[in-house]
């Protein structure tokens, strides 16, 4: 493989990210114009597959290539995988339960396999967290038999989870609350301890954030006051290419096109 740049980033609806900032020439057109990535995985989509084709239409005129699946219900979920590259094949994930709910969706592209992945947010206690844990078991088991695969593999997108306290701004209050639970930072502990490697915290080790999403309530993107949960997993031989990992933070909230920002890791 030869080096290759890869970004994620949830969108937060495909309609509004693309329409948003667009008077002053921001939101995810322009960025797909200026952006270096080979490959952009994109999560929470809310758009069906041809809502989704239309509102990317002058990216793809521009030359990228789209693969997709969409929502099972109207307005949630969705993910898809865009390549400067050919696709050549595309699999969701197989599960009675979710797949076809459009929260996972594997490409192979520029000699890779590439997923956009979007967990649950969940909700402690709750049926919404039975449900997240459900989709975790069936994403862990996907996971496994693709580090079997004997292909590089790099798993993208908005995992909901902060694994570590240096993974959000103010853990000690949301050690109750989904997305820190200790389950599910365990989940994610074991997920590595398999082979996969979390990418931007190998590149930035023993350090907050660098935080990916922030509320749009308060002053949360002002004060830093984020989470890390947008991941690149990768299997360890493409893990040990990579050489530059970013969080692409708008300059100011006003300038901003989702509550997330893109992570973009290079590999070489």
């Amino acid at each position: 493989m030869s080096s290759l740049i890869v970004s994620t980033v949830n969108v937060n609806g495909i309609r509004a990210a693309v329409k948003q900032r667009s008077a002053q020439n921001l939101g995810l057109l322009p960025w797909l114009t200026e952006t270096t990535a080979d490959v952009v995985c994109l999560q929470e989509t809310r758009a069906d597959d041809a809502q989704l084709a239309a509102a990317l239409a002058p990216a793809l005129s521009d030359g990228w290539h789209l693969a997709s699946a969409e929502p099972h219900v109207k307005g949630r979920s969705g993910v898809a995988v865009l390549s400067r590259h050919r696709i050549e094949a595309t699999r969701l994930i197989e599960s009675d339960e979710f797949g076809s709910h459009g929260r996972y969706l594997e490409a192979d592209t520029a000699g890779l396999t590439v997923a956009s992945v979007y967990i649950q947010t969940g909700e402690a206690g709750t049926p919404r967290q039975s449900e997240k844990e459900r989709f975790m078991a069936v994403l862990a088991a996907r996971m496994a038999k693709l580090a079997c695969a004997g292909r590089d593999a790099v798993v993208c997108g908005d995992w909901n989870i902060a694994h570590t306290e240096n993974d959000i701004k103010n853990w000690k209050g949301n050690v109750k609350k989904s997305g820190f639970l200790p389950a599910e930072r365990q989940w994610l502990s074991e997920l590595l301890g398999t082979g996969w490697a979390d990418v931007v915290r190998e590149l930035h080790p023993g350090r907050p954030g660098p935080y990916a999403w922030w509320s749009w309530r308060g002053r949360a993107f002002d004060n830093d006051a984020g989470w890390r949960i947008d991941y690149q997993l990768a299997t360890p031989e493409l893990a040990a290419r990579a050489v530059a990992a970013r969080v692409e933070r708008a300059a100011a909230y006003a300038l901003r096109w989702s509550d997330h920002a893109p992570v973009t890791v290079e590999y070489r």
